[in-house]
């Protein structure tokens, strides 16, 4: 079985004895599949970052939220059957196009592994004409302004460690960023020390991770970067993904024009030293609207019209079927609301938030379903039509 390319990895008892040296490293080769696809139409994507994804009978697998915890995230992928379950970080997925709907970063010690993998898994779907799409949510632009309130003390860690193998890695930032996901387990147990509550070095260690998130993820930095190179808004199909809600005066702004300016702060490209309000600022910007999300339950009749007036409102205008979005833990699981127009996929997964089950959203041949087993994944769709 073909393997993915670890980076720099050497072992760490072997770093500590000699010089730091960069290991070379082999290009990432999918993984082969057995069983046969139909060769389907190439995806076209439009925007920078993608904004309109045309992607021809591919099935389509959205992903809530994942808070810093891979073990859960990656659950959910091989639940979703883009991940293989051996260990080897391989895509499975074939010409299926994944989604994740945002809010990677804070409440858990692994988001940068998270970012690795999927952009490991990306680069082996394009080979075998899938894809995979991020979109960000409020806890990616807080994090690029600085707002490092819901950071896991585990997520400096990661962050100082990560520069650490930069450094390792000759500061070969595509080579770091990809291997990252394969090692960073392996890295934090053997660098892990028994407890000593030593106080000058805990806070010593605590100003180093804290200076290393600043560097990787203020406006500019690395990790930044990589961050803007996807969307806050992404339409696939005749369906929207995004992290909290889009509305109809997001649509009249301009999608295209908001991912382009978000994606300018993060790149520091001197535009305005703070992020479009619109997109990333305020109860009803796209990154943290909870309109469509909220339990429907303890609302009057006219406030849950008025809602899907304004769901079909926004729908109509962008010209889509359904919207997907993640920002607010569903306690009952992935749901769809008013006639399964929105579908809620954040879930909670994470240990950082509700630690439940993983659970994801298949979309296939104009259908949607919730996917809560891999034996899911081999069940009819049983859904009802979007309108």
């Amino acid at each position: 079985m073909a393997s993915v390319a670890l980076g720099c990895f050497l072992p760490l008892q072997t770093l500590r004895r000699k010089p730091l040296l960069c290991c070379a490293s082999t290009a990432l080769t999918p993984h082969s599949f057995s069983q046969t696809t139909a060769t389907l139409k190439p995806i076209v994507v439009d925007g920078d970052p993608p904004t309109f994804v045309s992607a021809p009978g591919r099935r389509i697998v959205a992903v809530g939220d994942l808070h810093g915890d891979l073990d859960k995230a990656k659950h959910a992928l091989q639940m979703a059957g883009v991940l293989s379950s051996d260990g080897q970080n391989l895509w499975v997925g074939g010409q299926t196009v994944l989604v994740q709907v945002g809010d990677i970063l804070d409440r858990g010690e692994d988001e940068i592994a998270i970012l690795s993998l999927l952009k490991s898994l990306d680069i082996q779907a394009k080979a075998n004409g899938g894809a995979v799409f991020q979109v960000n949510g409020n806890h990616e632009t807080m994090n690029v302004e600085g707002d490092f309130r819901y950071v896991d003390s585990g997520g400096f860690d990661e962050c100082a460690a990560f520069l650490e193998y930069l450094e390792i890695c000759n500061h070969n930032w595509e080579e770091a960023f990809v291997g990252w996901s394969s090692v960073s387990k392996r890295w934090r147990e053997e660098r892990d020390v028994p407890k000593n509550h030593w106080g000058p070095w805990n806070l010593v260690k605590q100003q180093k991770g804290v200076i290393a998130r600043s560097y990787l993820l203020r406006p500019g930095g690395p990790l930044a970067f990589e961050l803007a190179h996807h969307a806050v808004v992404l339409k696939v199909n005749d369906w929207v993904f995004c992290h909290g809600g889009l509305l109809p005066h997001h649509v009249e702004y301009g999608i295209e024009r908001m991912n382009r300016e978000v994606s300018y702060w993060m790149k520091d490209l001197g535009m305005d030293d703070h992020p479009p309000f619109i997109a990333t600022r305020g109860y009803d910007s796209v990154v943290w609207s909870r309109l469509f999300s909220r339990d429907t339950s303890d609302l009057e009749d006219y406030q849950i019209n008025q809602i899907q007036y304004i769901l079909r409102d926004t729908l109509q205008a962008v010209g889509a079927k359904g919207m997907v979005v993640g920002h607010t833990p569903q306690s009952t699981g992935v749901n769809c609301e008013f006639n399964c127009s929105i579908w809620r996929v954040d879930v909670g997964m994470s240990s950082g938030v509700l630690d439940s089950r993983p659970e994801v959203l298949e979309i296939r041949e104009g259908k949607a379903r919730p996917i809560s087993s891999r034996r899911d994944r081999y069940s009819e769709l049983q859904v009802v039509d979007y309108i």
